[in-house]
Order: structure tokens, then C-alpha cells, then sequence
């Protein structure tokens, strides 16, 4: 295990999949394992051949031992072929758990997709298929095995036959004694002849598993072109070679050139920028040195690096852990990286802190939080070079703005960044910008100097870009229309998820305690055929018992006297019985393989249906790796009883069953430790495989692999010691037995030779030494097969896993073209995760009507992605319901539901498979619909560079494609469906401007009678829709909706201003990005001028242009808010010229959520008025610090207090709106009985209490 993690941390390029690493450790590592224990088999089986052999000498002479010999070999010889055929077939069964543990794991990673899509029975019969094909193998290996386990049997048999059949020819005398010691030899030598087909069947599984493990080992390692230099080597940080690079391993077609030699200085902030699918990634990737190098010298990077991927890598455990990532806690300067990545606020709003534990692969976050640690982790490393790539395309603008600024304008200043952004606003911090297309740097240089070149890519890109932002302006010179189609919202509530992380950190596997129940006995034998087989099992199983002791009594009868019975009748009945006793043996273990088969091919179908059929919470809180490990562990449990009664044995049995009592209570509980310290393992592989480019760029390789050491240990220690309990009752039955057999001699040899025939005698010692063996062997199974039903017993238990709705409700089905409008009502919409953790969404109610665009917007976390997922029923609404054409959503079958909606989720997801397969999922649609929606998509010409064209090859998580490229992707996938009600969660996230531009084009030209919502940071992406909901904290900004582009100001309106003051005014607000600038004193600039238009005047420098983000807004138009952006500020504009317009134009520039106290001061440093004849000029804003007071917060069952919250209040209001939401009528002193009704009479600092 350890050679294979340390191996996947280091492997080329190309990281293995979590499956196979799975098959790795619970397979071939136990396999190897499992011939550690029988390796001393191989030198003792030729003593045991060899002593047999010498016995028969003694007692047959040299011509039947050498027949016996013959015999014996003959028989081994045969064993070969089996035994071939056994390895063969053993390589065919991991080569089919292989793909079937491969595609088990991408299917758990993609649960959600494919339950927003309705694809759970499609993914499921995909996978049921692999699964048959491995049971097709499966089957032949075990019935190879039972015609291995015949030859056990009947070899004794044939050895007997044709030894005594030489003896009777060779007229050899056979004495009572002769015939009894030759038959216990011979059943002796069965063991052996037994054993080496076992053995050898053993090794070459074992054989199999190690050349598994060793091309795995001998893959090539990471042959990293980065050259790590010391910092101070030069002022260069990084050095570019001419070359050329490719992810395809052994590819000689570069996926990115590098065609001129580039150096980097020390404190550069270089900006790589192109659209979807240039390079942009893989040439970031190349300088990490995670693609393969075709030609060239490399690429130097000189001193420590960080990377913050595009695809978010988020640790289990706490968020601390993930900010620290192996690094010692300086605790001001991580308040300080916190701050910087906007995490403070989440940070409180979770209730452990930063010690919450974020979940398997961050699922308990948004993906902006998960984007945010992993930046702040990277800060927090300070190291001397940063990789970013598209860190800002998972949060709002505002966020976005917040941490270029803080992060890399600030806290970054003088260090080395090299960011791929598609928000080209930020292109003019940087100090060298990398133009990328088809693989290629085609432009590099200064921000200014490449925007001279009007045919540059870079200006074709930027043109996009300031297109989408003037769709902003364009929407400002018209009307918001108050109709039909407004979203009517009633009282509001909205809170961040805080359940999702209000979870233990304890996330432990769920185990049953004490003796397996007999329940899961009942089940797993009547799981194949209703338990109908068992009847005919025994009856072969006592048949051959009669039979074998029958043989056995007929020797002991015929030869008690001499002539009895002829020789040759004496052999042939012998052979007879002994022959029909191994075809009944024959017989029952047939049928144990076929009911072992079903057995587990039923068990595994009831528990992958019921895990497809779960709730997403329970994907949400239980580790894939813990699935993964209990879908493997289908084994094929196949129980022999042997009975036999002898009252010699009966006070050896009693101390044994004592013994067995003993041992299980302590056996059993291991067995299921083992099961649970596994999963782990499992874990720790799959994350560090996901993340490996990360924790390499970290240099975090050994911390990691002493992380994986530790946990190996802890599964060793059980190991260990459920191996050492399996010695300690071997031992001790092993010495009962022995003990018990040499008493039984003892009373044979010193009992009168008149008191009992020596034939029985002899009869009695064979039997001895025969109940010897299987005495220690039933008790030694009756332990084994408790500990083995464990597996059985976790099987179940993911067998009853609570199910999600019906798929399918009969007596309630919607119409086949439901919904035919596509109008959605949310009616009083209150939505938790759990039943026992805090409403997120309360109270919404608001209505979407029928084939308009609605947009959702908000700051991460308020509630976006809950909306769509109650929307899905993801998470099922606690109160209120959802109409989709007058159908309740939640009456209706899962299936009905999700099948006639459509989503591309924020995290694109593309399977194993081709392109075809991707695009089309269920085979419903022809070669030609989908080359259209390619077409429409722009992915036809990147499909085509593939001769393969749709059946070109799509990796594991879609690893060859880049992430706007599978954005593409799932997108075409949604407009093939073609249904009614489309939603976009953040659906061009990562994609350049000008992309997404013709996106959204193609969007409205394809759905234009379809309801769209789209979930977006970008607004741009939803300034032309109908309609938008916008989500927040508070209630302010939650009745705010746009109208149509094309609506005009109703000019009759009562709200008409003065035609005398007609004019066209506009009031610009530019906020200045200098680091250098105090934070509490921001300059604003007011303009008055005739001329109407949305951008800065012309008369303006462009290096104002450059450093300014402008906002204009015509003043004469109706009242109201208006919420519009530009470069990355969500601004409110007033919108008649009043003194409140203007503050609240100012308030909301600068993010004023409270109504904080401001004034403005001009130049001469005089407090102005605000009003619309304010002069031209530059204005100060000062804020008011406000008046902070400490709040104790109760527990409400026991009134005992919790901890206390810091509440800052800057005027009445605030303090009013505060007691408001608390519930409280007024606040008291701690300690005091004083009861505060204002603000005038806090104190700073001191501590309250609310009272109700």
C-alpha cells in the first residue's frame, strides 16, 4: 500500500483512477497478503508427498508405493491445466472489477448530476452490466474451483483403487492393519495433492496481482521540466524555454508551443488570457510541470510555489486545515489571509468556526467558499511564485473585486502571480499579459501597449468583453415595467447555509455492535432461490458423508475375516462407494457456487439500488470511499457443515465451543474494525490522487505520506491482531485434538486384544484421526463464518438505506407534455437541509411566469443554489409547495419531475466514455441533432480536430477537456433535450466574455418559449432577462426586478418629472483601485453634463479609463431603484435627482449595508449637501465608526448563555431594526437591572442582554 501511494503521487501526468487504486488495496494487496500466510506451504508439500510415501513403503512394499507415487503425480499433473485456466480467469475478474470499481466511483463523485438529470436508472443498468460481466467470469472461475475441489476428493480414491488393485495382482498380503494404515496414509496424502493445485492457483493469482502492482510501480515518474532555483539565484522568478508540450502521454502533437524564450522578474503580475479552449490552463500546468514535455529546455521556476486550480481541491477536515495546510498557525497573519479571501463572514456564520469540517471534497460548501479557501490557502503558504488559475470565476463580481484587490494588488504586492483570468477588467493591474490561441502565446506584453494593436486577439476579446458590459447601460436608458411578469415577492428571510456545516466532525462508518443477528443469516441464505437449494446442498453433503464412512466400514468389514469377500469385490464395492461419495461432493459444491453467486449478485443489486435511490444528504455526509469499500466487498461465502457424534470427543467439543465462545466476541468486532479502518485508506488515496498537482506544487508530499502511513498502521494494528486471535484458537484446538487422538491411541494399544477386533480398532484410529481434522475445522469455520457474514451485515445495512420519493407515482402523473407554459410558483417556500438544523430559505413566495428569463443573483451562499435544488427537489421544501403549471412539484414522481427540466450545474461533468455518450446520455437523438447543438455550442470545430469525431474518447471526469470546454459540453447536452424549463447555475462560469456572449445569444435564440433561470455572478449573463430575483442577507434588495431591453418609459406616468427640468443628467461615481489609498476615504467625482451615454466622457485620459470602473444613469426617469454594474461594482443609482437618490447611490456604491452614518466633504474640506446642484468637483466620504456593544445569545432550552456577538450600530434606526429582528422590546446591563430602550444610552464595549 505504501509503495502504491507514494507511486500515485509521483506517477506521469496522468493520475490512476480512484477505482483501480481501490482494487489495488482491497484485491491484489490482500491477495499478496493472503499468500504470505501459505507460503511455507511450498517446501512443506514435497515432505508431506514424501513422508506419505515412505509410510506406504513400509507397509505396501516398493511396487504399490511406486504405483501409489505414479498415481500421485498423475493426479497433479492434471491440477495443471486447472490451474491455469484459475489464473487466467482471475485475471479476467480483476480486469472486469476493475471497470466496474472505475465506474462504481465516477458514478457516487456525479450523484447529483445524475439525479438532477433523472439518469440514476440509466448510470445504474450501465453499471448492473459491468457487474454481469464480472459475475460471467466469476462464475466460470468458481466452477473450475469445484472441479478442483472434485479431484481433492476423488484422488484418494483413485490412489486407493490402483495401489490395492497392484497389491491384489502382486498378490501382496493385506492385513487388517495394512489396509487401515494405508488408507489414513493415502487420505493424508490427499491434503497435499489438494494443496498444490490450491497453491498453485494461489500464485498465480498472486502472480497476477504483483505484475498488476508493478507496471503500476514502473510507470514512468513525473519528469518535471521545472527546475527549482533559489530565490535569491537572480531577480528572474520564472524562465521560459522554447518548447512544446502534450497531456497525451507518448504524443508527439503538442497541445500548447511555446515558440519565443519569455522571462518572468521577481514581483510581476503576469495575466494569461484567451478564449475557451486556447491553452490557458495547460500552459499554467507547464509551468508546474504537469504535462509532458515533447521538446525543449523546460521551464525554471525560481523559490517556493502555490496553485490554486481551476477545479476547486478541498480537503476533508476542517477549514483551518485547509487554510494551514501542513504550515505552523500565526494567527494575525491568518486573520489577516481570511480577511483577504472574504472568509470572515463565512467563518462566523459557521457554527464551529473555522473548525467546521467542510466534507468530502468540500460538499458542504458553495463553490465560491471552496474557491476562496483554496486561494487563501495559497496566501497563506507565502511563497515566492503563485499559480491562479481562474480564481474569480466561482464568485460575484463584488467578491471577485474584493479579492484581486486585497489579494493579489495587496497582500500579494511583491510577490510573483501568474493568473489566468476571463475577466478581462483585471488585465490592466498586470505587469505582462500572455494572449493565448490554438495552443500558442500570440501576443505578450504590457495591458496598453497590445490594446494599440486593433486587430490584436487581445482587442477582439476586450471588444466582446465591453460589449457585455454596455448590455448593462443599454438596460439603464430604458423603463422598468411593473406588469404581468414582475416577480411579486412577499416576506423574506434568507440565511446562509449554515446548517451544511453545522455537522460533527466525526463523520464515522455506522456498524452494528455484538453477534451477527440471525436475520442477516436468513437473508444471505435466502437471497439465491429462497433458500430452495439448501434441502438438496445437505442431502448431496450427508450422501457423501454415508458414503465416505460406508467405504470406509466395508474395508473394516471385509477384511475382519480372511476370504470374506474376493479381492477383487473388495476393491471394486470400495470403489464404488468412495467414487459416488466425490460426485456427490462434486454435486454440492456445484450448487454452493451457484447459490454463492446469486447470493451475491442479489445482494450487490439490492444495495447499489438502494445507494442510487438515496437522498443526496446522503451522499453529502457519507465518504464515497466508504461505499466504494463495502460495494467491493461481495464475497462468496460458501459453508461446508461436516457432523460427526462420538462420545470420545464430547468433552473436547465442550472445552472447544468454550474456546469458540471465547474467541468470536473478540474476533468479531476486529473483522468489523477492519472494515471500517479501510475506508480511510481508501479516502486518503482518492483525495491525494484528485488533488496530487496541488499537494506537489506544495511540496506537501511527505506530510501527506505520513499521513497515509499512520492510517496503514492503524489498519495494520487491527490486522494484526484479528490475525494474532486467529493463531491463538488455532493453537489451542490444534492441541485439544492432537491431545484427545494420542489418548484415544493410548486406550487402542494398551486395551486387551480380545476386547475389540482389530479391525474396528482400526476403523476407530482412522476415524480418530479423520474427526481430528474436521473437528478443528467446523469449530475453525463456525468463527470464520461470522467474521465472514460481517461483510454480509454491512451490505445490508447499505441495503436499507432510507429511499428518496417514488421515482414514478401512478395515481399521480402529470400530462405527457407537462409543462406545456413552464410558469413557476413559489408559495410560501421555507427549505432546511435537516430536520434538525435552521431553515435556509424562509417565507419565499414569488411567481416566474411562463416563457420569460428570469435571473437569480446574490452574494455567495445567500441561497441561490438551494432555490435550484429545492426547485429539483434535491433537498424536499419543510413548508410551502412549488407549482409548475398549476402542478405540485412534491406530488408528482421524482422521475416525472426531473426528466421534464432541465439544468447545467455549477460544476460541469462529463463521464468516461466518448463525446457521443456525453452529449447523450440515453441514445434518444441522431448523429445530425447532435452535430447541430455543436455547431450552436462552437465545439464542432474542437470534435472535428478528432478523427474519431463523436466517438472521440472522453477521460475520467472529462480530464482531456478543459473546464469551460466541459461547460460547452454539458450545455449542448441541455439544449438537446430541449425542455421547457431551463436552468443555468453559473453555466458559463468559465468561459472568456466574448464565449459567453455568443452562449448566452445562442441561449436566447433556442429557448426563446422556454422558462430560463439563470443563476449568475456575472450580470451581464442576466441584464437582458425579463426578470430577477435577487438574493441577500436582509430584505432591501430582494424586491428588485428588471425589466424587458425593449420597454420604453411610459411617458403618461404620474412619476413624469417637470418638463422644465427635462434635461438629461447623469451622476458618474468612480472608485479608485490604488492599494495606496485609505480605505475609509474614497474620492468621488461628480459630473453634470447634457449629453447622454454609458461610458466616460472622451474628453477622459485613458489612464482613468484604466483605473476607474464607471456607472452612469439617467436622473429624470421614473422612481425607484435600479440595480446595475460595471467592472465588477453592483451599484445602486438614483433615479429622479433627489438629495435620498443620491444617497442611496452612494451607499450602495461603497456596500453601505446598514444605514451607516456618511457625509461628504469637498475640497476645502466643507461639509456639502447632498443635492442635485451640487458644484462639480472631487468629494471625500467619510464614514461614521459607529458604537459596538457586546450581546449574550441564550441557549432556549435551558436560558443558559452561549457565547456573545459583537453588534456595531451607527444610528437609531439601526438599533430599533436590531431589537426587531432579536424579538426583543429593549436590552439590559449584564450584571444590571437598567433596561435600554436607545441608542443614546449605551456604552461602547459593555455587554447586554435582550429582553422580549
Amino acid at each position: 500500500m505504501v509503495l502504491v501511494y507514494k507511486k500515485s503521487l509521483s506517477i506521469k501526468y496522468t493520475s490512476p483512477s480512484t477505482g483501480k487504486i481501490v482494487n489495488f488495496i482491497n484485491a491484489d494487496i490482500e491477495k499478496i497478503g493472503e499468500f504470505c500466510l501459505h507460503i511455507h506451504e511450498v517446501w512443506l508439500l514435497p515432505i508431506q508427498v514424501f513422508l506419505a510415501l515412505l509410510i506406504l513403503f513400509r507397509n505396501l512394499g516398493a511396487i504399490p508405493s511406486i504405483a501409489a507415487l505414479f498415481t500421485t503425480v498423475l493426479i497433479m499433473v492434471s491440477n495443471t491445466p486447472l490451474a491455469k485456466r484459475q489464473k487466467r480467469l482471475h485475471s479476467k475478474i480483476m480486469e472486469a472489477k476493475d471497470s466496474r470499481i472505475k465506474s462504481t466511483s465516477e458514478t457516487l463523485k456525479s450523484m447529483r448530476v445524475l439525479k438532477l438529470h433523472s439518469w440514476e436508472s440509466t448510470f445504474l443498468k450501465s453499471l448492473l452490466q459491468l457487474r454481469e460481466i464480472e459475475r460471467i467470469w466469476l462464475k466460470r472461475y468458481l466452477y473450475t474451483c469445484s472441479a478442483v475441489a472434485f479431484l481433492f476428493w476423488a484422488s484418494p480414491t483413485l490412489v486407493s483403487v490402483i495401489t490395492f488393485g497392484v497389491c491384489i495382482t502382486l498378490k501382496t498380503p493385506l492385513s487388517p492393519g495394512a489396509v487401515f494404515s494405508a488408507l489414513a496414509t493415502i487420505r493424508a496424502l490427499g491434503e497435499p495433492i489438494y494443496n498444490l493445485p490450491e497453491l498453485i492457483s494461489m500464485v498465480a493469482q498472486t502472480k497476477v496481482s504483483l505484475d498488476r502492482i508493478q507496471e503500476f510501480i514502473m510507470e514512468e515518474d513525473l519528469d518535471t521540466p521545472i527546475t527549482n532555483k533559489s530565490l535569491e539565484a537572480s531577480d528572474i522568478a520564472i524562465e521560459i524555454e522554447v518548447g512544446e508540450y502534450t497531456w497525451e502521454i507518448n504524443s508527439k502533437k503538442p497541445t500548447i508551443q511555446i515558440r519565443e524564450k519569455m522571462k518572468i522578474w521577481k514581483g510581476y503580475k503576469v495575466a494569461i488570457c484567451g478564449s475557451v479552449g486556447s491553452g490557458k490552463s495547460s500552459l499554467l500546468c507547464g509551468m508546474l510541470g504537469e504535462i509532458s514535455r515533447i521538446s525543449g529546455a523546460g521551464i525554471k521556476v525560481y523559490g517556493s510555489k502555490a496553485y490554486v486550480p481551476q477545479s476547486a481541491w478541498i480537503q476533508t477536515g476542517t477549514v483551518r486545515d485547509n487554510v494551514l495546510f501542513g504550515n505552523q498557525m500565526n494567527e494575525q497573519f491568518y486573520e489577516v489571509v481570511l480577511d483577504a479571501c472574504a472568509l470572515n463572514q463565512d467563518v462566523l456564520m459557521w457554527a464551529d468556526r473555522d473548525l467546521s469540517v467542510v466534507g468530502e471534497r468540500g460538499m458542504k460548501l458553495s463553490g465560491g467558499q471552496k474557491q476562496r479557501i483554496q486561494l487563501a490557502r495559497a496566501i497563506y503558504s507565502d511563497s515566492d511564485v503563485y499559480f491562479l488559475d481562474d480564481p474569480f470565476s466561482a464568485v460575484d463580481a463584488h467578491t471577485g473585486t474584493h479579492l484581486f484587490k486585497k489579494c493579489l494588488l495587496q497582500l500579494l504586492s511583491n510577490k510573483t502571480v501568474v493568473y489566468v483570468t476571463h475577466q478581462l477588467e483585471f488585465l490592466h493591474a498586470s505587469d505582462l499579459v500572455l494572449v493565448m490561441k490554438d495552443g500558442r502565446i500570440v501576443q505578450s506584453g504590457k495591458y496598453e501597449a497590445l490594446m494599440q494593436d486593433h486587430h490584436s486577439e487581445l482587442v477582439r476579446l476586450m471588444d466582446g468583453h465591453i460589449k457585455s458590459l454596455r448590455q448593462v447601460n443599454t438596460h439603464q436608458e430604458h423603463n422598468v415595467v411593473h406588469e404581468g411578469n414582475e416577480i411579486e415577492m412577499t416576506e423574506q428571510n434568507f440565511e446562509r447555509p449554515i446548517s451544511r456545516s453545522n455537522i460533527s466532525a466525526s463523520n464515522n462508518e455506522e456498524t452494528e455492535t455484538g453477534r451477527v443477528k440471525w436475520p442477516v443469516y436468513s437473508m444471505f441464505v435466502t437471497s439465491a432461490y429462497r433458500g430452495a437449494l439448501a434441502p438438496v446442498i445437505l442431502l448431496c453433503q450427508a450422501l457423501f458423508q454415508g458414503l465416505q464412512m460406508g467405504s470406509n466400514y466395508w474395508i473394516a468389514w471385509a477384511t475382519e475375516e480372511e476370504g470374506r469377500v474376493s479381492k477383487e469385490h473388495l476393491i471394486g464395492i470400495f470403489a464404488l462407494m468412495s467414487g459416488g461419495s466425490s460426485i456427490f461432493m462434486l454435486g454440492r459444491t456445484v450448487l454452493l457456487s451457484t447459490i454463492a453467486l446469486k447470493a451475491a449478485q442479489s445482494l450487490f443489486l439490492g444495495m447499489t439500488t438502494s445507494i442510487f435511490r438515496a437522498p443526496m444528504s446522503f451522499f453529502d455526509y457519507t465518504p464515497s470511499s466508504q461505499i466504494l469499500n463495502r460495494l467491493f466487498s461481495i464475497i462468496i461465502l460458501m459453508c461446508m457443515v461436516y457432523w460427526k457424534v462420538s462420545l470420545l470427543f464430547i468433552a473436547v467439543i465442550v472445552i472447544s465451543i468454550w474456546y469458540q465462545a471465547y474467541y468470536i466476541t473478540t474476533a468479531r468486532e476486529l473483522a468489523r474494525m477492519i472494515g471500517t479502518q479501510k475506508a480511510p485508506i481508501l479516502h486518503h488515496f482518492s483525495e491525494s490522487i484528485s488533488g496530487a498537482a496541488t499537494i506537489r506544487c506544495f511540496n506537501q508530499e511527505d506530510n501527506f505520506f505520513l499521513k497515509n502511513l499512520n492510517l496503514i498502521d492503524n489498519y495494520s494494528c487491527v490486522a494484526f491482531h484479528n490475525s494474532a486471535t486467529m493463531e491463538w484458537l488455532s493453537v489451542r484446538i490444534n492441541f485439544l485434538f492432537n491431545f484427545s487422538f494420542f489418548i484415544v491411541l493410548i486406550i487402542l494399544v494398551t486395551l486387551p486384544s480380545s476386547s475389540i477386533d482389530p479391525s474396528l480398532a482400526g476403523l476407530a484410529a482412522t476415524f480418530g484421526l479423520n474427526l481430528n481434522v474436521l473437528q478443528a475445522w467446523v469449530i475453525w469455520n463456525l468463527c470464520n463464518v461470522e467474521n465472514k457474514m460481517i461483510s454480509v451485515e454491512r451490505i445490508l445495512q447499505f441495503s436499507k438505506i432510507p429511499s428518496e420519493a417514488p421515482l414514478v407515482i401512478e395515481t399521480c402523473r402529470p400530462e405527457p407534455k407537462w409543462p406545456i407554459n413552464g410558469r413557476i410558483e413559489l408559495e410560501n417556500l421555507h427549505v432546511r437541509y435537516s430536520p434538525a438544523l435552521p431553515m435556509v430559505l424562509r417565507g419565499i413566495s414569488c411567481t416566474f411566469p411562463g416563457g420569460k428569463k428570469i435571473g437569480v443573483v446574490g452574494r455567495t451562499g445567500c441561497g441561490k443554489s438551494t432555490l435550484v435544488q429545492a426547485l429539483f427537489r434535491v433537498v424536499e421544501p419543510s413548508e410551502g409547495r412549488i407549482l409548475i403549471d398549476g402542478v405540485d412539484i412534491c406530488k408528482i414522481g421524482l422521475q416525472d419531475l426531473r426528466s421534464r427540466l432541465s439544468i447545467i450545474p455549477q460544476d460541469p461533468t462529463l463521464f468516461q466514455g466518448t463525446m457521443r455518450t456525453n452529449i447523450d446520455p440515453l441514445q434518444q437523438h441522431s448523429d445530425q441533432e447532435i452535430w447541430e447543438v455543436l455547431e450552436k455550442c462552437h465545439l464542432a470545430e474542437i470534435v472535428r480536430h478528432d478523427e474519431r469525431l463523436l466517438s472521440a474518447p472522453v477521460a475520467e471526469d472529462g480530464g482531456n477537456w478543459s473546464v469551460g470546454q466541459r461547460q460547452l459540453v454539458c450545455l449542448a447536452r441541455v439544449l438537446l433535450q430541449k425542455r421547457r424549463i431551463l436552468v443555468l447555475d453559473e453555466a458559463t462560469a468559465s468561459v472568456d466574455t466574448a464565449t459567453d456572449n455568443v452562449i448566452q445569444e445562442t441561449i436566447r435564440e433556442e429557448t426563446i418559449e422556454f422558462t430560463v433561470i439563470t443563476v449568475a455572478h456575472r450580470i451581464p449573463t442576466i441584464i437582458d432577462n425579463d426578470l430577477v430575483l435577487v438574493l441577500d442577507e436582509g430584505i432591501e434588495d430582494t424586491n428588485i426586478s428588471f425589466g424587458p431591453a425593449e420597454a420604453k418609459r411610459d411617458s403618461s406616468s404620474s412619476n413624469s418629472r417637470d418638463p422644465e427640468i427635462e434635461e438629461e443628467y447623469q451622476i458618474q461615481l468612480a472608485l479608485e483601485l490604488s492599494a495606496m489609498e485609505d480605505p475609509e476615504a474614497v474620492q468621488i467625482e461628480a459630473v453634470k453634463q447634457i449629453s447622454l451615454g454609458s461610458c466616460p466622457p472622451e474628453n477622459t485620459p485613458a489612464e482613468v479609463v484604466t483605473y476607474r470602473y464607471w456607472v452612469s444613469r439617467v436622473l429624470h426617469m421614473m422612481g425607484g431603484l435600479f440595480q446595475s454594474k460595471w467592472g465588477g461594482y453592483t451599484i445602486k443609482i438614483g433615479i429622479d435627482g433627489t438629495a435620498d437618490a443620491i444617497k442611496e447611490a452612494i451607499k450602495s456604491a461603497f456596500r453601505l449595508r446598514t444605514r451607516r452614518a456618511f457625509w461628504l466633504e469637498d475640497e476645502d474640506n466643507i461639509v456639502r449637501t447632498l443635492d442635485r446642484d451640487m458644484p462639480l468637483g472631487n468629494y471625500t466620504l467619510h464614514l461614521d465608526e459607529g458604537l459596538t456593544i457586546k450581546v449574550f445569545l441564550y441557549e432556549e432550552s435551558d436560558h443558559m448563555p452561549v457565547h456573545t456577538e459583537d453588534k456595531t450600530l451607527y444610528t437609531e434606526d439601526d438599533f430599533r431594526e436590531f431589537l426587531s429582528r432579536r424579538g426583543w422590546t429593549c436590552l439590559r446591563e449584564f450584571n444590571g437591572y437598567r433596561s435600554i430602550d436607545s441608542m443614546d444610552e449605551l456604552s461602547p464595549g459593555a455587554i447586554y442582554r435582550g429582553i422580549s
